[in-house]
């Protein structure tokens, strides 16, 4: 055997294996069925990924809370993505996983995303159609598990803010084939009978898995359609689902839900006290001030003395009267100072007016035509001499010469 040049301590052997492995690998997804799980209370989560004939170490840093969520347990079959690095005090390679999913969590997702576009599209999601909450709705429906923590807890939010809340439940089941169905149902029973003033479909929280009919399309279009105001209160803050997206309000959470529906009585107690401080105000100020103009109407001449008051304005006629004929008199005298100074003026510019200097005029037979010319005058004719003081019947010589 040939004498070493060099010999590695251990530490250095298990360097260059993690070098040599985390800088030929970059990280990638890997599938396998969970084996050997601890949820450490550090926080960091350990196991080992196997499938039908291997098995590789794992370990997940600050994992447990999404561990948790995503209820990950021993023979679930999981997706997981990270980088496979070299534990050195053991010289043993293990998995960093930087994601963990369900197996088949991706394909769901998929299909979420396609849904959600597909009813956007259809603007099942617009702002436009939300409904706006009552401001105390006095009647809850509620679809959900009769079983269920989300039902318990929206029940003792609610009814510890206002106390004299009906609430309906709609029993159904929240995961699991055919849930969607009833999950629609009770949206649409409620919308018939018209019995509740707001609808609440909520559950816990849960997988990907677990909230899944709450993103079936059945579920979408019926909370679309309904013309009840809806508010989805499904899973945990960080969940979001299709009917989260379709109705009028999203609760973060079922306890969530009953603090954006019910407004505390004892607030609402504080406001009516408070409004109704208000209104007794203003109805006193508004009756002290008729008060005041009912005292001043009293003491007005008027009321007090009545007769008098009538007198007054019975003399104030009078004085009107008397008014009225002085200036028809005057109206009148001025009308006949006016009439007389026409008559004159006329008078001086009638053809009647020189007669009374001894003129006369001269008309045809017919006693209305003037005559101005002798020779239409024949001789013969009998002519009317009009005079001052009347008239005579003259006889025409002709022309004279002739």
């Amino acid at each position: 055997m040939p004498e070493p040049s060099k010999v590695w301590s251990i530490s250095e052997l298990n360097g260059a294996l993690r070098d040599l492995i985390e800088g030929s690998l970059m990280p990638f997804w890997v599938a396998g069925e969970v084996g050997n799980l601890t949820l450490h209370r550090s926080g960091h989560v350990y196991m080992t990924l196997k499938d039908a004939s291997s098995q590789i170490r794992a370990v997940y840093f600050n994992g447990v809370s999404v561990c948790r969520k995503l209820q990950i347990r021993e023979g679930l079959k999981v997706e997981a993505y990270g980088k496979v690095t070299c534990y050195m005090p053991r010289g043993e390679y293990q998995l960093n996983i930087k994601t963990l999913r369900p197996m088949g969590v991706g394909d769901l997702q998929q299909q979420f995303e396609e849904m959600k576009r597909k009813l956007a599209a259809e603007g099942l999601f617009d702002e436009s159609r939300k409904k706006p909450l009552p401001f105390l709705p006095t009647r809850i429906g509620v679809v959900t598990s009769p079983e269920g923590a989300a039902l318990q807890d929206f029940l003792k939010i609610s009814l510890a803010r206002f106390p004299m809340l009906t609430i309906r439940i709609y029993p159904s089941p929240v995961q699991g084939k055919g849930a969607e169905l009833k999950i629609a149902e009770g949206v649409r029973y409620f919308n018939r009978r018209r019995n509740v003033d707001v609808i609440v479909v909520t559950r816990g929280g849960g997988s990907l898995e677990d909230l899944w009919p709450f993103n079936e399309e059945v579920v979408g279009r019926a909370i679309a359609e309904s013309s009840i105001p809806v508010v989805s209160a499904v899973g945990h803050e960080v969940d979001f689902t299709i009917a989260d997206f379709a109705a009028d309000l999203r609760a973060p959470t079922p306890s969530g839900a009953a603090e954006l529906i019910v407004p505390e009585k004892a607030a609402i107690d504080d406001l009516l006290s408070t409004q109704k401080g208000r209104l007794l105000a203003a109805i006193s100020l508004y009756q002290e001030r008729a008060g005041r103009q009912l005292e001043a109407l009293l003491n007005s001449e008027p009321f007090r003395r009545p007769a008098f008051f009538v007198m007054e304005k019975s003399q104030q006629v009078d004085f009107m009267l008397k008014d009225m004929e002085t200036l028809l008199k005057n109206a009148a005298s001025e009308a006949e100072q006016h009439l007389n100074s026409t008559s004159e003026k006329l008078k001086a510019i009638s053809p009647y007016a020189v007669l009374n200097r001894g003129y006369s005029m001269i008309f045809r037979p017919d006693g209305h035509t003037p005559l101005t010319d002798p020779a239409d005058a024949p001789a013969g004719e009998l002519l009317t001499a009009r005079l001052a003081k009347g008239v005579l019947q003259v006889r025409s010589e002709g022309k004279p010469g002739k």
